[in-house]
């Protein structure tokens, strides 16, 4: 049930968050941009709408078995920090300790994910890649398995992080807002928490993000160190800010996409056990 319940949660959150990430990634990997709606309209006069759409099916392809990782990830963690009181008395550091440890199951799936979806998502119409399966099997024959998981610490850190404030904060809202813990009666409630848990989320991790991201698309051997490289670069040419690159579609995208994928998942969840299952 959290297989199907967790993969029908992250397909919401693909589609409605999808062109946002791209507009985040863009943002934060070069400089080409005045902000959030000037890269929005780059690349839809330049590409055409489904520009904001590259490298979609890279995520869709991993998101099933992600968010199953994910909650069966979030559950080995409430068996490790949480007790029969943890959740009655809202113990949002053993929730969100728990939290932490789905981010230990995710990230081998996440990892070359996202280093595919990057390269995707920054390169013009023209670009070296033809899909994600194309850049896949391209940075195995350049690097091997070393090349397709460039970024993996970084990316094993910022998913811990942030699924620590992730589920905290869903939990501590979906308590104050849904008390019955019946979500169909209380849409949104449910949408709210997701929600707010999604934005808190990437507020906790932006900058962790920002630097996985550039240590993503960089050509090799850039940064020898991963994202301690990264960071001694950014902090010398752009300063802290620039740990910050992306905030606005980040945020304009956290919620919808989180409220959606949190709906998803409840309802989900629901259907699965009228059903019988």
């Amino acid at each position: 049930k959290s297989f199907i319940a967790g993969g029908c949660g992250g397909i919401c959150l693909v589609v409605v968050g999808h062109p946002l990430d791209t507009i985040k990634i863009r943002i934060q990997t070069t400089d080409l941009y005045k902000g959030t709606l000037d890269c929005a309209m780059q690349t839809i006069q330049k590409e055409g709408p489904l520009g904001l759409y590259k490298g979609m099916s890279a995520p869709l392809y991993g998101v099933t078995p992600m968010y199953a990782l994910c909650f069966f990830g979030y559950g080995v963690g409430k068996k490790i920090f949480c007790n029969e009181t943890t959740f009655e008395d809202q113990d949002l550091l053993r929730i969100g300790a728990a939290g932490a440890v789905s981010g230990l199951f995710t990230t081998p799936i996440l990892a070359p994910g996202e280093r595919v979806k990057s390269l995707l998502q920054v390169q013009g119409a023209d670009g070296k890649y033809k899909g994600p399966m194309d850049a896949a099997k391209q940075l195995y024959a350049e690097g091997g398995l070393a090349s397709v998981n460039r970024g993996f610490c970084a990316t094993m850190l910022r998913d811990s992080g942030a699924s620590f404030f992730y589920f905290s904060v869903y939990e501590y809202l979906k308590a104050k807002l849904v008390p019955d813990g019946d979500t169909s009666k209380h849409v949104a409630g449910t949408l709210f928490a997701g929600g707010m848990a999604g934005m808190c989320n990437w507020l906790a991790v932006l900058p962790v993000d920002t630097l996985k991201s550039k240590l993503q698309v960089a050509p090799d051997g850039k940064y020898p160190h991963g994202i301690r490289s990264v960071f001694a670069e950014v902090m010398k040419n752009d300063g802290p800010t620039a740990l910050y690159r992306g905030l606005t579609p980040v945020l304009l995208r956290a919620f919808p996409a989180n409220a959606a994928c949190f709906m998803g998942m409840e309802t989900a969840v629901k259907v699965l056990t009228w059903m019988g299952l």
